[in-house]
């Protein structure tokens, strides 16, 4: 008798084992950005049954198996079988379609068994194809999840990957031989940056309006700024998940996008969308205890992000001018959240220094799309209207902003306005070099290929950035304080 009759055959499931991801959950979102139309046919196709939905969600689906989250650890299994001779099955719920993408692109299963037309192929539906195929006790079975329970059952032997600890214990208690493999990261700090919580840097703008009015000493207005800051960002949060449940497929072709918990398959598409509306509730219900003003502008902000997500960042130039009105909306927000009256000054400066750090964005992305690219790859950004021949331009364009946000600066300093907050306004022009040494310094990085693709990220870790800042504030408190 052969090696390969005397071993059972490996049965591997396809969502949440062989790879990070659901592809029928996932079929859903890329059929809505297909045709909105989608979400009204849905339930019509389960109603028909859940076959049906999965084969026509897979036919609105591009997928692109190549840029899929796999488990390396899976892929080692089924090639090591492969090397003992054994026969090694895709076995999924998925539709055959999907499933078939993915071996094109491996190459490592002898055979598929999926979701057709008719058949939903999973629970006991897959153990009794399973049974029917190789008899009771004749496969060994890796899967990840609760519905998987009957066909471990029937399997002579089981693999649990990154499955729930009592998943782990029933499958255990079968007395079958059993191994369970896990990831061993941190689910905290997988959330941590799936709500990107650095990003709440961005929401300390909220409390410009104070800055800049000398109302910092005022405890009522600060802690109608805090309470603003915490609305801003966890409803902030909120359509950062929602944005990456977007461009999932996109952020998987990127080479930094791509570690993104939802791209990467650390964290569901199921659970991305619940911890969503979560982080938009409590987010709500505390702009509730703010003036309705503040509720105005957190509601432009919500909308505008939504509009960006699924349409507006795809427009080349649009996109830029609606990432620097999130962030002067911010400040807005700030001031209608401490009711602090907002300067023409500080609103044209927050505009152009934003474009330009919106642009500094833009052109980083296109240097790594550059510099990855052999000539023969797409050179246009993933979901973007960008080429890689538009960054001489958008260099050019960023760089005038930043300029001009200094301008409105030094126009700012020799209004009649300044003399009525500053002690000695005079000193204020010595924050002008250092804002113009910043954004040349900025664009120098960025040309080198050295950004961030989140100048935030950048700045909050820049050595530089930390010294003007504290440069910028020192000489602020001497004019406020000192006369000369």
């Amino acid at each position: 008798m052969g090696t390969q009759e005397r071993l059972p055959p490996l049965c591997v499931d396809l969502d949440g084992t062989l790879i990070h991801a659901d592809l029928s959950i996932e079929s859903i979102i890329r059929g809505i950005k297909k045709s909105l139309w989608t979400l009204f046919a849905l339930p019509a196709w389960l109603i028909h049954s859940k076959s049906r939905a999965k084969a026509e969600l897979a036919k609105l689906s591009s997928l692109d198996a190549s840029s899929l989250p796999y488990n390396e650890e899976v892929v080692r299994i089924v090639e090591e079988a492969k090397r003992c001779g054994r026969k090694v099955i895709l076995v999924t719920g998925s539709n055959q379609d999907l499933a078939q993408k993915v071996q094109d692109h491996l190459g490592i299963f002898d055979d598929i068994m999926a979701s057709d037309d008719e058949t939903n192929l999973t629970g006991s539906t897959k153990a009794s194809a399973l049974i029917a195929r190789f008899g009771k006790d004749g496969y060994e079975y890796v899967a990840n999840g609760a519905v998987d329970i009957p066909v471990w059952e029937s399997a002579v032997a089981a693999i649990t990957v990154n499955a729930p600890r009592q998943i782990v214990r029933r499958v255990a208690a079968l007395g079958k031989p059993h191994k369970n493999l896990v990831s061993g990261k941190s689910r905290l700090r997988i959330w941590l940056k799936a709500i990107r919580i650095h990003q709440w840097a961005k929401n300390s703008l909220i409390f410009v309006p104070l800055m800049t009015a000398h109302r910092l000493l005022d405890v009522d207005a600060l802690l109608a700024g805090a309470l603003a800051f915490l609305s801003f960002s966890l409803c902030a949060s909120a359509t950062y998940i929602f944005n990456d449940l977007l461009d999932i497929d996109a952020d998987r072709k990127h080479p930094r996008k791509r570690n993104r918990p939802f791209a990467a398959g650390l964290l569901t598409v199921q659970e991305g969308l619940l911890a969503s509306v979560a982080l938009l509730a409590v987010g709500i219900a505390s702009a509730l205890l703010l003036p309705l003003w503040f509720q105005l502008s957190l509601l432009a902000y919500l909308t505008t992000t939504v509009l960006y997500s699924c349409w507006l960042k795809r427009v080349s130039s649009i996109d830029v001018l609606a990432l620097a009105g999130l962030y002067t909306l911010r400040i807005i927000a700030g001031g209608m959240a401490t009711e602090t009256a907002l300067s023409f000054w500080l609103l044209a400066f927050s505009m152009f220094i934003f474009l330009c750090l919106a642009l500094v964005k833009r052109v980083a992305e296109l240097i790594d799309l550059e510099r990855s690219s052999d000539g023969t790859e797409e050179r246009s950004a993933a979901g973007r209207e960008y080429e890689v021949s538009d960054i001489r331009i958008l260099q050019i364009l960023g760089a005038c902003s930043g300029y001009l946000a200094v301008l409105v600066l030094a126009l700012y300093i020799n209004s009649p306005e300044v003399s009525l907050l500053y002690a000695t306004p005079e000193l204020l022009w010595l924050v002008g070099p250092l804002m113009l040494l910043w954004i040349t310094r900025l664009w120098i990085v960025t040309a080198r290929g050295y950004m961030h693709d989140d100048p935030v990220f950048f700045a909050l870790t820049d050595p530089e950035t930390w010294l003007a800042a504290a440069f910028t504030a020192v000489i602020l408190y001497c004019a406020s304080t000192f006369t000369f």
